[in-house]
Parts: structure tokens; C-alpha cells; sequence
């Protein structure tokens, strides 16, 4: 009864005095008035039923919206991002659990860049979903805004990128259905999550291979006149007992949890540097290395590592053990933790020096300062959108991880784009174009009678290039990289305006399947390198975005892709040319087709004779 008189308010129709009466009177004497009559138009609602989601919504999609309250808020009124990343891994968790149907445990979080700050009264949004399955593990993607529900402004706070390990019964691992993508954005994600994969698997070496390069002299030196602070007055320790309400089903204490107390010592360490109260700004990326339970006592350490001129990096450990102290300590985790000071007008201001400590405190501050130089690359090159980053960026060692992330990447999203028209088909061969902002992207596509493993060896060696385009003169190879990445030094036969030809240097980034139905693809784009500069013989030319995609349709069938994003300087050329364009594509990879098949014949001779 009750029910039916909220109900009738929200319509906005008049509760009689009598039906109200009822409910007081049968309430009260804890007795069951009979159903009433339903009205015309309503629908019985089944209990605890909810209304189902949108069909084209993807199925692990989570929404969080939670109001910002004084609880949640540091001295300024601001979210404790803490509490925020509390809010990030239980979402996050939840979107992964409903595509595993079992536990997850948070394995580890990606980079996370703060870009604002959220004051009290204003509603977080949270939007989390699975981006990929992989065996047991999953990466779910996380993006973060805030709402002025008084102004109705939305702004974006963080995107972040969280991997999560599906368990059974007494922790075993648990083999994960695949996802199958079915939007543009998710077909997008899909792609790319397997090369975000391979760089969080290199980010250690990468950082040793940086650290093998720098100087060992450990330089001090002083700001406005001041001292360099010594670390260790920094050092924070503290220790927290593990109670149920901060863990999950199984007893595992929550990753977010674990974060925020990470980010409660941080920044009290930052706060003895400056003697202020810090900003946190990212995050680096982290894993968990083992799990921590109810009943645990985690021991949180931090300590300013570096102090920038206007940031500064702070190293947080976390460590758990049980009642006995006798029993040696679990590493469960290790952060790091960059914090800014902010003026009154919202500008970083200058820090002290840090004087470390000899030995290991030496050792955490080189380590801050290579960081800082593989953070600024990864923050360039991945995280900044494709129109935002030049076509040709200096490779060098500390950023070639992320080069060939973005040059794997760029193409998997060109190749995940939904709108591409059909402008030519001419026997096996079919261009289609699409064009998007100040962009003109082409995709020539047949299907070839040879392998794909095949295919792919032959097309990702640039050296033979000119055996069946006729715009390659040659090409050098000029660094081997590793197994996967080459960088070229290619001459064209076509001259510029200055009736020059044209040279490139090329970073050809190759990967072969991640998983069943992914194709195999060879990457180009261009890098500078300081033993090739531009020369006056001839004009140094630049490839955005381009390169191959096979796919296997059989053991010896494969369908080859070929992609080119055209830059807007040569966007003139081919609004005046279109008809002779589409006709030199087509000719270029008929020519092509010849080839693998030639060398195709040629390898099963060359086995015969073996």
C-alpha cells in the first residue's frame, strides 16, 4: 500500500486521506491489507527486478557515481586521492568479475595522471570495463570525471588502465573467455590492450637499460639560496591492521585500499620536504606482488627519492606480516608517487634539493630522475593523441619501447575504424578511403595464395621493398632494435618539388598474433636519428601512420592489408590525382601479389631440393 501511494505521488495524482489512514492503521498493527486493484497502464513490477541494460551497452560496463562528502575530502575541501583510488579499483574490479564470474585481485595499475582536482559536493563518475581477456589476466579500462551538479559542468578527471587476475577455488588461476569487441571504441581497445600488455612486461628493463646509460655521480645543488633537505628527515613508517571491511569475499585486502594508505604516507613525506601541503599528480605504474589477507599488519614506508624544480617523486613500500614478528616480511607492494606544491594561483612552486643518503638512497635518486625522463617519453608519445605528436619524434633508448607502442598502436586503431568507404575494386584488388579531420587514410586489400607467417616475413623486410614497389630505390637497414622493431633508412625514386628524390628514416615495428583472429602486422613511421640527419642531396620526407595487416583465412590462403595515412601536405596532391592515385595503389599491389607468390614458389624449391 505504501508502495502504491509513492507511487500515485510521483504521478502526481492525490493520495485520498483514507489510503494513508490504512497504511498508518496496518502498520502499526503489523497486519496485510489486500491487494488493491492495479490501475490501467500500470505494470507489476517482479521484486528486486531492474531494468535491463541497453543492448548495444557492453556487457562487463560499470558505472560508479559517488557524491564527494567532507568524509572523503582533505583540510582544502578537495577528494583525498586515496579515497579516489578506492573508488577506481572497486569499480574496475567489479567490470572484471563479471566477465570472469569469479574473484579478481588487482595484478597491477598503469600510469594514472591527476588533471584537476574534485571539491566537496561534486558527484565522481566512474566508468570501467573490460578492454581485453588474455589467459587468466585482463585489463580493464577506467575512465574518471567529475560533475558540478549546481553549474551541470563535466570535466575529465584521469584514464586508467588496471590489469586483474581471475581466481578460483584456494587461489588457482582461472583460463578466461575471450571478449569479443563490438563497437568501433571497443574493437579499438581490443587491439591496442595487447601492445599496452607487451610494454608493461618491458617496463623493468627499460628502466635498466636507461640506468646502465646515466652517470653514477650524484649531483646536489641548491635552489633560491636554500640548503638540500636530507632525505632521510622525509622518512615516514607507519603500520595498519587489516579489518574485514577492507577486504573482499575471499578475505584479500583490497587493492585500492592498499593504494590509499600508499598515498596517506606519501604524502606526509612530501609534506616534510616542503612543509606545505602537496598535490598529487600520477602515479607510476605498479604491480602487486602478492596478496595481503584479513588479520595482516601492513607496514608502509615512503621517502622523498628526488626533488625536480618544480615536483617531486616520492618511493612508497608496503610490506605485510602476520601476528609473529619473527616471521619475515611479505612484499606485497612498491609505488611511486609524483606530488607538485601549488601557489595561490594553482602554479607549481619551486622545491628544495634532496640530499640523499649514501648508498641505497643514492641509488632511489638516479633511479627518480630516470624515471622522470621514461615518464615524460610515455606521457609524450602514448598518452597524447596521434594529431598531437610529430610525425618524426628523436628514437633514443629510453623512449623506443614507447615509439613502437605508438607505431603498433597508430595503425591498430586505423585498422579498428568503421567508416570506410569502398572507392575502387579491380579484380582481387579493392581500395577504400576515409577521410576524418585533416586526414586522408587509403586501405588496399586482397587475398593472397601463401601462408600469413609467410607473408609477414617477406613484407616486413623493407630491404626487399624494391623488388615490387617501384617507388623504392633502396633501403638500408640501419639499426636492429631487437627481434621486433628495425629502423630503415629508405631513398625514394619519387622527386619532391625541388626535383630532389626523397629519403626517410623508418621505424618498422613488427608483432606477430597476440591470440586466434588477430593478424599479423608490420608497422611503419617515422623517427629522426642524429646519424642521419636531413642532407642537401636530398628532401627528408615523413610517414605518419602506415604498414600491413595479414590475416590467415587458411593454412595457404591469407588476406593482405596494406594502410597509409596520408599527411596534410600531401593531401593537395591527392585531391588532383585521385583517379591516377587509386590506379598506381591498385598497380603497386598487383605487383605485390607477384612477389609473394614468386618467393612463395621459391621456398618450396629451395625445401624440395633440401
Amino acid at each position: 500500500l505504501l508502495s502504491r501511494c509513492l507511487l500515485k505521488m510521483v504521478k502526481g495524482n492525490i493520495v485520498a486521506p483514507e489510503e494513508i489512514l490504512s497504511f498508518c492503521c496496518n502498520g502499526l498493527q503489523g497486519s496485510t491489507s489486500p491487494p488493491c486493484a492495479q490501475e490501467p497502464g500500470e505494470r507489476e513490477e517482479v521484486p528486486g527486478a531492474m531494468a535491463s541494460p541497453s543492448p548495444t551497452r557492453n556487457p562487463t560496463e560499470v558505472q560508479m557515481s559517488q557524491l564527494v562528502l567532507p568524509c572523503h575530502t582533505n583540510h582544502r575541501g578537495e577528494l583525498s586521492a586515496g579515497q579516489l583510488l578506492k573508488w577506481i579499483d572497486t569499480a574496475a574490479c567489479l567490470s572484471a568479475e563479471r566477465h570472469a564470474g569469479c574473484p579478481c585481485v588487482t595484478a597491477s595499475m598503469d600510469d594514472i595522471y591527476f588533471e584537476h582536482t574534485i571539491s566537496v559536493g561534486h558527484v565522481v563518475n566512474i566508468k570501467a570495463k573490460v578492454n581485453r581477456a588474455f589467459n587468466s589476466s585482463m585489463e580493464v579500462g577506467i575512465q574518471v570525471s567529475y560533475e558540478d551538479l549546481c553549474s551541470g559542468k563535466h570535466c575529465s578527471i584521469c584514464k586508467a588502465y588496471a590489469t586483474f587476475v581471475a581466481q578460483g577455488p584456494s587461489g588457482s588461476k582461472v583460463k578466461l573467455k575471450p571478449l569479443t569487441p563490438r563497437t568501433e571504441e571497443e574493437k579499438t581497445e581490443h587491439s591496442v590492450a595487447a601492445e599496452r600488455r607487451r610494454m608493461r612486461l618491458v617496463h623493468k628493463d627499460t628502466l635498466k637499460d636507461l640506468l646502465s646509460r646515466s652517470p653514477r655521480q650524484t649531483e646536489l645543488e641548491t635552489r633560491d639560496g636554500s640548503a638540500a633537505v636530507p632525505a632521510e628527515k622525509t622518512r615516514v613508517e607507519s603500520v595498519e591492521l587489516v579489518l574485514p571491511p577492507h577486504a573482499n569475499h575471499q578475505g584479500n585486502t583490497f587493492g585500492g585500499q592498499i593504494m590509499a594508505w600508499m598515498e596517506n604516507v606519501a604524502t606526509i613525506a612530501a609534506s616534510r620536504l616542503c612543509h606545505a601541503h602537496p598535490t598529487l599528480r600520477a602515479i607510476e605504474m605498479f604491480h602487486f606482488r602478492g596478496p595481503s589477507q584479513v588479520g595482516d599488519r601492513l607496514v608502509l614506508k615512503a621517502i622523498v627519492n628526488n626533488a625536480f624544480k618544480n615536483s617531486m617523486e616520492v618511493g612508497v613500500c608496503a610490506e605485510a606480516y602476520g601476528q609473529e614478528m619473527s616471521v619475515s616480511r611479505r612484499h606485497i607492494n612498491s609505488a611511486f608517487m609524483t606530488f607538485v606544491v601549488l601557489d595561490e594561483e594553482g602554479q607549481p612552486r619551486t622545491l628544495p634539493m634532496v640530499a640523499p643518503e649514501p648508498g641505497d638512497g643514492e641509488r632511489r635518486y638516479r633511479e627518480a630522475s630516470a624515471r622522470k625522463k621514461i615518464r615524460l617519453d610515455r606521457k609524450y608519445v602514448v598518452s597524447c593523441k596521434q594529431t598531437e605528436v610529430p610525425l618524426s619524434v628523436p628514437w633514443d633508448q629510453s623512449n623506443k619501447v614507447y615509439l613502437s607502442y605508438n607505431n603498433v598502436s597508430a595503425l591498430k586503431m586505423l585498422v579498428a575504424k568503421a567508416n570506410w568507404a569502398l572507392a575502387r575494386e579491380k579484380e582481387k584488388v579493392r581500395m577504400y578511403t576515409l577521410e576524418e579531420d585533416k586526414f586522408l587514410s587509403f586501405r588496399i586489400e586482397m587475398s593472397v595464395h601463401i601462408a600469413a607467417s609467410r607473408a609477414f616475413s617477406l613484407l616486413s623486410d623493407l630491404r626487399r621493398r624494391h623488388e615490387w614497389d617501384r617507388h623504392y630505390a633502396s633501403a638500408e637497414l640501419v639499426q636492429q632494435v631487437d627481434n621486433d622493431d628495425m629502423i630503415y633508412h629508405v631513398v625514394s625514386q619519387t622527386l619532391s618539388h625541388e626535383n630532389k628524390p626523397q629519403d626517410f628514416v623508418i621505424l618498422a615495428s613488427r608483432r606477430k598474433p597476440c591470440s586466434k583472429g588477430d593478424p599479423y602486422v608490420v608497422a611503419f613511421r617515422s623517427v629522426t636519428l642524429p646519424t642521419h640527419p636531413a642532407s642537401a642531396g636530398f628532401t627528408r620526407g615523413e610517414t605518419l601512420c602506415s604498414g600491413f595487416c595479414i590475416w590467415p583465412e587458411s593454412e595457404e590462403m591469407s588476406k593482405v592489408a596494406y594502410y597509409n595515412q596520408a599527411t596534410p601536405g600531401y593531401l593537395n596532391y591527392v585531391t588532383t590525382n585521385v583517379a591516377g592515385l587509386s590506379s598506381d595503389f591498385c598497380a603497386t599491389f598487383e605487383a605485390c601479389e607477384k612477389f609473394l607468390l614468386k618467393n612463395k614458389e621459391d621456398l618450396i624449391v629451395r625445401l624440395q631440393d633440401l
